[in-house]
């Protein structure tokens, strides 16, 4: 799989990469009037976003497309709606409005750090340290990680997700803004439990996994949105594959290479012939199950970002590959909202299958970023 996705891969240059850069945009720029002051949903319908407020975890990641398109174009028309945007994160921090999860580094670091970084607004910088302080609170002793979901004296909820690690980031930033140690010691307490716990002996991982709340002692590792308790979701795979080389870029004495690149195997080792996973990776072709697109997306941004903290050779050149493939075949049409068709949200509960997700555009537009500028700064 390596080689083939190397030798698509080279079909991408400059010329390519301003194409689909262009064409998301002018896909953005379609879609603004009808979520003025307002957020798509987290996946399509048919195809079509539905009209929401900031009531979601996918909220940031249309925020952080707004940024996108503003950091591509220059045309503040999009850095407009991002700040407008912000407004209703600010509000919702406030009213502490549905965020008893783990996801408000997905919420905050690509609305407000982003916003920080491209705009060097104190108000901003200031909301990344106040999510910080929400997702720290969300910290259990006994056990030593992040809950993921639920209230915290609710023993039935008393675990962590193979998700998390993409929440980290906002944790270590918040460190460094307010010179504050003890969000970066939680962020790397929880970082060592996800790896301890979520990665299986074969190298594939759990999606979830649960600790006793009496002692805080490993319990079993389960799913939510895989097949199965005992196979692999491929969307859990790619954010392990993007959150390990994420979480070096901070501790740069952390050095998981050879695990690394053993998962990256078991994901690489399940793929079918053009590189874009099936939703679970315990499918083959003979179960014609849908692709997932997003997951594609997101370990094409991993192996990018590997490549720069020293966990691979080759991940960019197997990102070109991966996104040649997304590019080519799984691009929304002219009368369809989104960036990515073919996408799953979670399956058991058929939501969002075989349909566009913001976080499988978000992540199409940051891989399509990484591989034109290779000194633009990640959200993360």
């Amino acid at each position: 799989m390596q080689t083939e996705l190397i030798n698509q891969g080279q079909k991408v240059d400059d010329a390519w990469l301003t194409k689909m850069l262009n064409q998301c945009v002018g896909k953005l720029r379609k879609a603004l009037p009808k979520f003025q002051n307002a957020f798509p949903s987290a996946c399509t319908t048919n195809m079509k976003y539905r009209i929401k407020g900031n009531d979601d975890w996918t909220n940031g990641f249309w925020t952080a497309m707004m940024w996108q398109a503003y950091q591509i174009t220059n045309d503040s028309e999009f850095k407009v709606q991002a700040e407008e945007q912000l407004v209703s994160f600010k509000q919702r921090l406030a009213d502490n409005f549905i965020l008893n999860h783990h996801d408000i580094g997905f919420l905050y670091s690509l609305s407000a750090y982003a916003g920080y970084q491209i705009t060097g607004s104190t108000t901003d910088q200031a909301m990344v340290v106040a999510a910080a302080d929400v997702l720290v609170g969300r910290f259990q002793k006994k056990g030593q990680f992040i809950q993921a979901w639920g209230d915290l004296d609710n023993p039935d909820e008393y675990r962590l997700i193979i998700d998390s690690l993409l929440n980290l980031p906002l944790l270590f930033e918040a460190a460094k803004i307010s010179g504050d140690s003890r969000y970066a010691t939680i962020g790397q307490q929880h970082y060592q439990q996800v790896l301890d716990y979520i990665v299986r002996p074969d190298f594939s991982t759990y999606h979830t996994f649960y600790f006793d709340p009496q002692t805080g002692q490993p319990l079993k590792g389960a799913t939510r949105q895989g097949y199965s308790d005992n196979s692999c979701w491929a969307r859990g795979q790619a954010w392990i594959l993007l959150g390990m080389p994420l979480y070096r870029r901070f501790f740069q004495e952390t050095n998981q290479r050879e695990r690394y690149q053993e998962l990256l195997n078991y994901y690489l080792q399940h793929l079918p012939a053009d590189g874009v996973p099936y939703w679970d990776l315990i499918f083959t072709e003979e179960d014609q199950q849908p692709r997932d697109s997003s997951a594609a997306a997101i370990a094409a941004c991993g192996m990018i970002e590997a490549q720069k903290q020293g966990y691979l050779a080759n991940g960019q050149e197997l990102a070109r590959g991966i996104i040649y493939r997304l590019g080519e075949s799984y691009l929304t049409g002219a009368d369809q909202e989104g960036l990515l068709q073919h996408g799953v949200y979670a399956y058991a509960d058929n939501k969002g299958v075989d349909e566009a997700n913001l976080w499988g555009d978000y992540f199409f537009m940051e891989a399509l970023m990484r591989l034109k500028y290779h000194d633009w700064q990640t959200y993360w």
